[in-house]
C-alpha cells in the first residue's frame, strides 16, 4: 500500500483512539486481524483470568481466527452460539447462556471518531452483551467501520450494512432484492435493536481493537 494512504489510516486511528480512550474504553491499535487475535490471546485472555467465552456474529470476528484459537485453551469454557443440527430453542437458550460469560467477543457495525460504538441487531444478544452481563468485552472493528459522528454511523449501518447483512445470511426481505431499507415488516428483518454505546461502564470494561485493515461489513 502506498505510504500516504498508510499515513491517512494511521492519523485517523490514532484519533479515534485518543476519542475511546476519553470514554472509557481500553482501546489499541493493530495492524492485522492476526494480530488482534494475538492481543486477545496473549493479553486479554491471560489478565482478565477468564474461564468462559462466547461470542457474537461478526465477520470481523471470524476473521481472526480467534474462536479456533479459544476452543483449544485447556480449562477454557466455550460457549458457541453456532453449534450445527441443534433446534432453534436450544440456539436461544446458548444465547442466554452467553450472557454471563467472562469474556465475550463481538465487532461493531459503526465507530464514530467521536469516540462510540454504534450497532443494529437483529436478536439483540450481541447488544445485550455488549451493555451488561459479561465481565469482559472485546470489540474488534475494522478501519472502514470509522465514520465522523453518529448520524453517519446511522446512516452507513442502514445504507448498506443491514442490506449486505441480509444478502449475506440470505433474509426474506425487501432490501434483499433492493439493496435499499424499506423499513419493513418482514419476519426475517435484521433490524430491530440499536445501541449506542457512548462509553464504557465500568471504565475498561469494553476494549476495543482497531484494526488497519478492511473488515466485514
Amino acid at each position: 500500500m502506498e505510504q500516504f494512504i498508510e499515513d491517512y489510516w494511521q492519523l485517523r486511528l490514532v484519533a479515534t483512539q485518543e476519542q475511546l480512550e476519553i470514554n472509557n474504553f481500553d482501546t489499541v491499535i493493530v495492524q492485522s486481524a492476526k494480530e488482534a487475535a494475538q492481543f486477545v490471546m496473549d493479553k486479554v485472555l491471560p489478565e482478565s483470568q477468564a474461564q468462559s467465552v462466547s461470542f457474537g456474529g461478526s465477520m470481523t470476528l471470524n476473521s481472526t481466527g480467534l474462536m479456533d484459537s479459544l476452543a483449544g485453551v485447556d480449562g477454557l469454557k466455550v460457549i458457541s452460539p453456532n453449534m450445527p443440527n441443534i433446534s432453534l430453542e436450544e440456539k436461544m437458550e446458548i444465547r442466554r447462556q452467553a450472557l454471563l460469560v467472562d469474556l465475550y467477543l463481538t465487532g461493531s457495525n459503526a465507530v464514530t471518531e467521536t469516540g462510540s460504538l454504534v450497532n443494529l441487531d437483529m436478536i439483540g444478544n450481541r447488544v445485550g452483551a455488549l451493555t451488561f452481563g459479561p465481565k469482559k468485552v472485546v470489540v474488534v472493528v475494522g478501519r472502514n467501520k470509522i465514520v465522523p459522528d453518529l448520524e453517519t454511523a446511522m446512516y452507513r449501518i442502514k445504507d448498506y450494512a443491514a442490506p449486505t447483512n441480509a444478502m449475506r445470511l440470505s433474509c426474506k426481505t425487501p432490501c434483499v432484492k433492493t439493496s435499499e431499507c424499506a423499513d419493513c415488516n418482514s419476519p426475517g428483518r435484521i433490524c430491530n435493536t440499536w445501541t449506542i454505546t457512548e462509553k464504557s461502564f465500568p471504565k475498561g470494561r469494553v476494549t476495543v481493537i482497531l484494526i488497519n485493515e478492511e473488515l466485514g461489513l
